[in-house]
Formats: C-alpha cells, structure tokens, sequence
C-alpha cells in the first residue's frame, strides 16, 4: 500500500470507532500521538487515541465525519487530513446526562511514517469549541 492509502485506510477506521484493534495494522507498535487540546492531554500514544475515538461515538452515537481534504507529501513522508466531526450527544457514558446538543467541530491530522507505517500522528483541534457545541463546557 501507498502511504496514501495506508492512511485513507487508518483515518476510516479511526472516524468510525473501530479502535486501536482496527487500526494498528497500518502502525508501528507504540506509535505516538499528540494534540494541543486538554481534552487530550493525557494522550500520547496513537492506541490510546484511536480508543478515545471508539470511546466518543457511545455518547455521540452519530458521530461522523466529513472530509474537507486529504494530501500527501512524499518527500516528507507525511499525510495530512481535514475534516468536521458532526455528532449529537444522545447516548450515555459522556460527562454530563445525555444533552441532545449537536457539534460540528474541524480538526486536522498530521499523519507521519517511517517506512510504509504510521509513526506518529498529530491532531489539530478546538476541543473547547467542539466540548461547548455538545453541551459538555
């Protein structure tokens, strides 16, 4: 695969919450992650977002994506999407009671590799913007 399609295959199966078990196949083991944003803080390996991402789509059961762009740049070997987060808090597990609020929210991701395999990926996002549309700020 392409680093192109490796990482249209991982963001997919990261958007729609199939977790670190539907993505680590497309990543080196304990690749890492990180995001200027609170809510992620904490997050730093790429495992651990992608089950933050499974995790979101309990209380935003229609979470979704919309992607605005998706590039590469080969002589760095990185990948870059952009995209709106659309949801509406109707499930439980969020951190308030369900509040039938709805988000859309962009973001981006800077996907690197090494070799044929994510390495590293950053999230670019409002998380106080996004957690103030769902009724959670």
């Amino acid at each position: 695969m392409s680093q192109y399609e490796t990482a249209k295959a991982f963001f997919e199966a990261c958007e729609t919450g199939k977790g670190w078990d539907g993505c680590k196949s497309w990543c080196h083991d304990g690749a890492t992650f990180s995001c200027q944003a609170d809510a992620l803080a904490q997050t730093t390996t790429l495992a651990e977002y992608a089950d933050w991402m499974k995790g979101l789509l309990t209380p935003v059961p229609d979470g979704r994506y919309k992607l605005t762009a998706f590039a590469v740049d080969e002589t760095r070997g990185t990948v870059v999407a952009a995209a709106e987060f659309h949801g509406t808090q109707t499930g439980e597990g969020g951190p308030v009671a369900p509040t039938g609020k709805a988000v859309v929210s962009d973001y981006a991701y800077v996907i690197q590799f090494d070799g044929d395999k994510i390495s590293h990926m950053t999230k670019i996002w409002n998380d106080v913007h996004a957690l103030r549309g769902l009724g959670w700020a």
